[in-house]
C-alpha cells in the first residue's frame, strides 16, 4: 500500500498544470507602454501562477472597447482624458485609479534624414523639412492631442496641420518615420528611446501642451486576481522597468 501510494504521489508531482486553468488577468495599455508593460508582466509571471494577457493600442480604442464590454481587469491609458471617460461611465473603480507614469513630448526624424528645429514661435517649422508629419490621431489618440496642442502652443497648427498623417496610435507613427514614410513625427520620448531608426530632433518643453499622465486603475469587474498584478505594476520592480524605458513614476504620495 505504501509503495503505490508513494506511485501515486510521483505521478501527481509530474503533472503540469495546463496554461488555461492559470488565473488569468487582462491588461489593456497605451501603445507606448508595450515593452515595459510586456517585460514587466514577464517578470510578474515568473514569480505567481497567473497568466498576464496585454494588449496594447491607442488609449482611445482600447476605452471604446471596455466601454462596450470588453473582458477587461486592468486599464493603463495614456491620458486622463479616457480615464475620465470611462469613471463617468461607471466603468472602472474609481478608488483604485492613481497616477502611475509621466512621460515627454518629442519631434523625431528618421535616422537617415534628420533636420533641425527650434522650440520657438519665431522659428517656421513648416520650412524645415519636406513631407509628412507623423502623430497620433489629434482628436482621440492622447499622443496626437498633446501634439496639436504644443503646434498651436507656438503657433505653428495652422501651416503643419495639411501635412499630417494621423495614426491610429503612437507606435504606428513611430514605425511611419522609421520607414521614411513620414520626414517628421511627433511621439513620446520613451517611443523614441525605443528605436534606433529615428533621431530627436528637439525635446518639446513640458508648458507647451497638459501635462503626460498615464493613470492605472482596476476595470469595474475585475476578478480577484487582478488586485495583485495592479499592485505589482507600482511595486519598486515594476518602477525600476518604467524608468529604464525613459518614463517618469509619479511618487506614491502624489497618486489620487
Amino acid at each position: 500500500m505504501f509503495k503505490l501510494l508513494t506511485t501515486l504521489a510521483f505521478m501527481l508531482a509530474f503533472i503540469s498544470v495546463p496554461a488555461s486553468a492559470a488565473p488569468k488577468v487582462t491588461v489593456f495599455a497605451a501603445a507606448s507602454l508595450s515593452n515595459a508593460v510586456s517585460d514587466i508582466a514577464k517578470i510578474y509571471q515568473k514569480q505567481t501562477p497567473h497568466n498576464i494577457q496585454t494588449s496594447f493600442a491607442a488609449s482611445s480604442a482600447l476605452a471604446r472597447q471596455i466601454e462596450h464590454g470588453a473582458p477587461v481587469d486592468i486599464f493603463i491609458s495614456a491620458d486622463t482624458q479616457w480615464m475620465a471617460y470611462l469613471q463617468q461611465k461607471n466603468l472602472i473603480q474609481a478608488a483604485s485609479q492613481v497616477n502611475l507614469l509621466g512621460n515627454q513630448l518629442v519631434l523625431i526624424a528618421p535616422k537617415s534624414q534628420p533636420f533641425n528645429a527650434k522650440m520657438r514661435s519665431d522659428f517656421n517649422l513648416a520650412t524645415a523639412f519636406d513631407g509628412k508629419l507623423c502623430t497620433g490621431d489629434t482628436n482621440s489618440v492622447p499622443a496626437g492631442i498633446y501634439a496639436k496642442q504644443a503646434l498651436q502652443y507656438f503657433s505653428w497648427w495652422e501651416t503643419i496641420e495639411p501635412r499630417i498623417v494621423a495614426m491610429q496610435d503612437v507606435r504606428a507613427a513611430l514605425v511611419s518615420v522609421e520607414r521614411g514614410e513620414c520626414a517628421a513625427g511627433i511621439v513620446y520620448a520613451t517611443d523614441a528611446k525605443a528605436s534606433s531608426k529615428v533621431r530627436v530632433v528637439a525635446d518639446f518643453p513640458a508648458n507647451s501642451h497638459a501635462e503626460i499622465v498615464y493613470p492605472l486603475a482596476l476595470v469595474k469587474n475585475a476578478n480577484p486576481y487582478a488586485h495583485d498584478f495592479y499592485q505589482f505594476l507600482m511595486s519598486d520592480q515594476a518602477r525600476q522597468i518604467f524608468n529604464q524605458y525613459g518614463f517618469t513614476t509619479i511618487s506614491i504620495d502624489k497618486r489620487q
